[in-house]
This record gives C-alpha cells, sequence and structure tokens, in this order.
C-alpha cells in the first residue's frame, strides 16, 4: 500500500469550514468529517504525538484524501450528513434505519377518512403523530374505530358504495357513504371529537360526551343515550391506559447506553403532551469512535438524513461539541426555534431517566442475542471446520400461490444476525407457472449476475429446497468468474415439516451434513430459512394484494388514467360502471361510442 503524503496534503490545505474525505487504496470512501478549521482538524490526525490507537488504525487506511470548502459550519453539517448517507463510510458511524415516522392523517373530505400516512405531508388535511411504527399507528387507528365511527376505507371503496358494509354492522363505522344513516353534523361532531382525542384532550371530548348522554336522557331517546354513555366508558379505559402524560407540548427525550462496542440510542416522542410511544436505534459503531461521537453523529443524522420532523424541544443525554450551532442548524431545517435540554428540571428529568433506563434494557437484550448469534456461528463453524469466520450467509426462498404472483426472496445475515438492508425481492416472471426449479434459476442469475464487491458475495448460500433447486445453484455457479465462491447448502424439510429434521445437502456430492435437533448451528440454519420464507411470503401477498385492488379498467386498450379517472367519477365506482349500459358509457366526456363498446364488452366478457 503507498503511504498517503500528508505533508504535501497539508500545506496547500485552507483554514475555512468545510468536509473532508479519507479513501482507501481501492478508492472507497472511509471516513467524512466535519471541520470549523479544515487545516487544524485535519492536521490532528498526522500528528507524531496521537495516541490513540482508533485513529492510528483509521490514518494507516488512507491513501487519499479531499476536501469541499462551504460557507459556514451549518453547511458543513448538511454536507458531511449528505456525504455519510452516500458513501455509508466504515469508519463512520451509521444510522441503519433513516425511513420516515409514520402519522395518522385526518383527510380533508366532505367526510373526513382517518387513515395511515408516511412520506411528504402534502395531501389536504391534518397530521398527528410522528409514531415510533406502523404497529403503533395501525394499533391506534384500530382502537380509534372502536371509540368514534369514523370512516378509514379507502376513497374508491367509500364511493362505490350503495349500502352499508361490515364495519357499520360491527358499530365501527356511520355509514357516511350511504345517505340515511348519519347526518353530516353528526358525523362532523364525530370527527371534531377524533381531533381532539389525537391532540391528547381526552377529558374535553368526554365532557361533550356526557353533555350528549343527559341530553339525550332528558328527551327520553334511550337509545342515543347508551351509545354515548359506552363511548364514554371506551374513552376512559383508553385515558386508563395513556398514564404518562405531562405538560410538554412537543419534544423528543433521547437516552444512550454503550457496551462493548455496541451502542443503543432510545427516542421517545411527546405531541400535545402524550407520550406517542419509544423506539431503540442501534447504529453501526466504528472502533474508532468515542461515546460522544457516537451520539452526536446518531443525533445529527436522526434529523437530517431522512424525513423527520424535529420538534421545538430536545432532552439530550450528553454534552454535544458545539450544542449553539447545532441548535441553529436544526432550526434552520425545522423554521422555527429549536431548544436544546439536558433534563436538569424536573418533568424533563423524569422522562430523560425514562429513556435511559429502555436504552439501557434494549441495549442489554440486544448484547444478549448477539452472544446467541455469535455462539451459533461458531458451532456452524465447528460443524462445518471452517477456518476463517464466517461473515456473509444468503438464502433463497420461492413463494406462489398455483404457480400465480411467484416471488423469490433473498435474505443476508452476517455475525450480528439478519441484515435487512441487504434483503432483496424478485418479482419472477416469463416462466412456465408453479416450475420452482426455473424461478430459483431466474432468482440467482438476477442477484448474482452483476456483482462486483466481493464483500457482497456470501460465504456460504443457503437454498431453501431439495436437491433440485440445489442444482439449480449448482449449475448456475459452475461458470462464476470470481475468485471467491459461496458454499452452497441446500435445506430440505423433513417428512413432517417439524423443526431439527431438516435435511442439510452439500452441493457437488449431495452429501448430508449431520446435525442434532438441539445444536446451535441448525438453530441459525432455521432462522435465515425461516426468515427467507417469512419474506418471501410477505413479497408474495403484497403482489397478489396488488393484482386484485389494480382496477380492472388498467387492462382496457385505450383507457388511460385520464379516461379511468373520468369513468369513475361519472359512473360512481367500478360497480356503477359495470352496470351501465353502452349508452350510459358513451355519455361520459371523453368516451367514444366505439370505445363504449370495448369498455363494455371487456367488463361482460
Amino acid at each position: 500500500m503507498s503511504q498517503f503524503d500528508a505533508s504535501a496534503f497539508l500545506k496547500t490545505l485552507t483554514h475555512q469550514p468545510g468536509v473532508y474525505r479519507m479513501y482507501n487504496e481501492a478508492g472507497d470512501v472511509i471516513y467524512v468529517g466535519k471541520a470549523k478549521n479544515l487545516k487544524k482538524r485535519v492536521s490532528s490526525y498526522f500528528k507524531q504525538t496521537v495516541d490513540s490507537p482508533k485513529t492510528k488504525a483509521l490514518v494507516s487506511q488512507i491513501a487519499q484524501m479531499d476536501v469541499t470548502v462551504v460557507n459556514s459550519e451549518t453547511e458543513a453539517f448538511l454536507l458531511e450528513n449528505n456525504f455519510i448517507k452516500k458513501y455509508r463510510p466504515r469508519y463512520n458511524v451509521l444510522l441503519r434505519d433513516d425511513k420516515s415516522y409514520p402519522f395518522i392523517f385526518l383527510s380533508d373530505h366532505e367526510h373526513p377518512r382517518l387513515s395511515f400516512h408516511r412520506g411528504p405531508q402534502k395531501k389536504k388535511g391534518e397530521y398527528f403523530g410522528p409514531y415510533p411504527s406502523a404497529w403503533a399507528v395501525r394499533e391506534s387507528l384500530r382502537s380509534m374505530q372502536k371509540l368514534f365511527p369514523v370512516r378509514q376505507c379507502e376513497d374508491s371503496y367509500y364511493r362505490a358504495r350503495s349500502r352499508p358494509c361490515l364495519q357499520y354492522q360491527m358499530q365501527r363505522c356511520s355509514a357516511p357513504c350511504v345517505k340515511g344513516y348519519v347526518s353530516d353534523d353528526e358525523y362532523a361532531e364525530q370527527v371534531q371529537w377524533v381531533r381532539l382525542f389525537l391532540k391528547g384532550k381526552n377529558q374535553q371530548v368526554i365532557n361533550s360526551l356526557v353533555e350528549k348522554m343527559e341530553k339525550a336522557s332528558e328527551q327520553l331517546n334511550f337509545e342515543a343515550a347508551a351509545r354515548y354513555r359506552d363511548q364514554i366508558n371506551a374513552l376512559r379505559k383508553v385515558q386508563e391506559r395513556q398514564w404518562v402524560a405531562g405538560t410538554q407540548d412537543e419534544m423528543d427525550i433521547f437516552g444512550f447506553a454503550f457496551k462493548g462496542s455496541m451502542a443503543c440510542i432510545q427516542v421517545m416522542f411527546i405531541r400535545d403532551s402524550q407520550l406517542l410511544g419509544s423506539k431503540a436505534f442501534f447504529p453501526k459503531v466504528p472502533s474508532t469512535a468515542t461515546e460522544d461521537e457516537i451520539f452526536e453523529a446518531f443525533l445529527l443524522q436522526f434529523y437530517l438524513a431522512g424525513n423527520k420532523v424535529i420538534p421545538k424541544q430536545i432532552v439530550l443525554p450528553k454534552a454535544l461539541s458545539d450544542e449553539t450551532a447545532i441548535a441553529d442548524l436544526l432550526s434552520q431545517e425545522a423554521n422555527y426555534r429549536v431548544k436544546l435540554f439536558k433534563g436538569a428540571r424536573e418533568e424533563k428529568r423524569q422522562y430523560l431517566q425514562l429513556a435511559q433506563a429502555n436504552a439501557l434494557n434494549a441495549l442489554e437484550a440486544q448484547y444478549g442475542q448477539q452472544k446467541s448469534v455469535f455462539a451459533r456461528y461458531i458451532d456452524l463453524e465447528a460443524a462445518l471446520e471452517w477456518e476463517n469466520p464466517i461473515q456473509r450467509m444468503e438464502c433463497f426462498d420461492i413463494s406462489h400461490t398455483s404457480g400465480q404472483q411467484t416471488v423469490a426472496s433473498c435474505v443476508v445475515f452476517n455475525r450480528e444476525g439478519p441484515l435487512k438492508s441487504d434483503y432483496r425481492r424478485y418479482n419472477i416472471d416469463g416462466i412456465t407457472p408453479g416450475d420452482d426449479y426455473a424461478a430459483m434459476a431466474q432468482a440467482l442469475a438476477r442477484r448474482y449476475k452483476n456483482v462486483q464487491d466481493a464483500e457482497k458475495i456470501p460465504d456460504i448460500l443457503f437454498i431453501d429446497g431439495g436437491k433440485g433447486q440445489l442444482s439449480q445453484a449448482e449449475q448456475f455457479f459452475e461458470e462464476w468468474p470470481h475468485d471467491k465462491k459461496p458454499l452452497l447448502i441446500g435445506v430440505a424439510k423433513g417428512t413432517t415439516r417439524k423443526p431439527g429434521l431438516e435435511t442439510l445437502i452439500l452441493a457437488d456430492t449431495h452429501d448430508t451434513i449431520p446435525m442434532n435437533a438441539d445444536r446451535p448451528a441448525l438453530h441459525l440454519i432455521q432462522h435465515i430459512r425461516d426468515e427467507s420464507h417469512r419474506f418471501a411470503i410477505s413479497g408474495h401477498r403484497n403482489r397478489r394484494q396488488k393484482v386484485k385492488t389494480t382496477s380492472t379498467l388498467e387492462s382496457i386498450p385505450g383507457i388511460g388514467a385520464k379516461r379511468r379517472q373520468s369513468l369513475i367519477k361519472y359512473m360512481g365506482g367500478l360497480q356503477g360502471l359495470k352496470k351501465a349500459s353502452k349508452g350510459e358509457i358513451a355519455s361520459v366526456p371523453g368516451i367514444s361510442e366505439e370505445l363504449a363498446d370495448i369498455i363494455y364488452d371487456h367488463l361482460h366478457n
């Protein structure tokens, strides 16, 4: 490896703020950093008196460096995060989950709809959240159905109704889609209660319901009074479960725990004085990072790298290197003032302690799981007489229903367990329906045909199936151009498909690998096989559902998006269109008599 000439590089380096990138001999970015003063910061890596072995390990890998000069420290923060997201350098702290958080969305319709929302907030309506997970939103929506009879159905379904659906029969919707079941004023009142409830004003909702119940009783409308009474009881039960409540309107609280080479950051979300939930993160931590660097890098990536909502108050477990600059940066991104707190005051301190306790518990659980996974890898290496540590394993599975909507899955495990960022699904087309062998051959070709990075080639490739599926992998790797070739193992289910009775088949010889049912190595193989099975089935179900929900109009030649929209609008939905005559279809703007004939024939043949 050629030695990087640091002195020559530093001679011409500017004192301005900017971002620097370090490359290894292969040309990969291994570290990205920011600096108020580039020359001062970069010089610190190459001093004779650098004592940290971690920094020395990083510097020894440098073959080249470059810098990007910016106008301010704020720009440096932003550019650094953009580069980290782009290059995923091995010596930077990396946030593994940069997805945006889900919200509950209340639409701006005549009869508003409650629904799950993730992504840009472009639709007209109100957004409540963020919630820590999709599960938390769906659980809240299920609870809302029992409390308030506000519709949650898709707009297309709502417009096509001619009579109430099952949700009305279950008393979970007031059927605003059909006239005569609920007045606009009554529905608007329920929507207002939903709005107040989601803003944490439960008692105000209960008080309104009590007034309604008493008024209905006075008017001898005992059926309506009973409905209000049941709503009040259900709301009180929900209120009892929401025991964590305070006076903070909008705040995120961070907890931090570190053990060995693993860090856990717990984030708690408070909106409208309610704790909406929390989520634990386990960022990828390089050996060169200190605890303070880990937390600061995570915080910036958390708010800058994804589509996250920045709250007005953030409670921190650790001091930041430049708190004022970071607060200004977050304020600039949020377009309002963001305050950072250390959790010294009573209520914030209680929340911080709770976040810290959750972070520690989550870290202990993850640490124990990692030890278990590590032990399973050691046992698998012993069973296979593997000389070097197994770094990467992959497993393929095929899922379909009677040969239709076939999906292949590829899941990846490293020494920490599932590596979900590298999971892949493949929609299989152009084969004889039900031909699992051809499906496996196509999936393997698409996964490995253009692979360049040796680190992406697995040490072991598991094929869920017997000798037939395994033979497809053998044929594919016969002309493998790379030096590294994975060990191929087929995982055939036992006669009763019971865990522990699997047959492990080695490629080429087709010898079986004997392994007791209680062996940790077999548990690891079962884990990756089950994960590939789960991932394939979920992909197949999604594809099958998409086919079900795709409008039959999309397959009619000459019918584009605008004409489909006009037909649905003027005919009152797909069901109304199916009942329409050719003349009625031809009366829709943009639809000729010839096209009406085609549409009618397509829908009725």
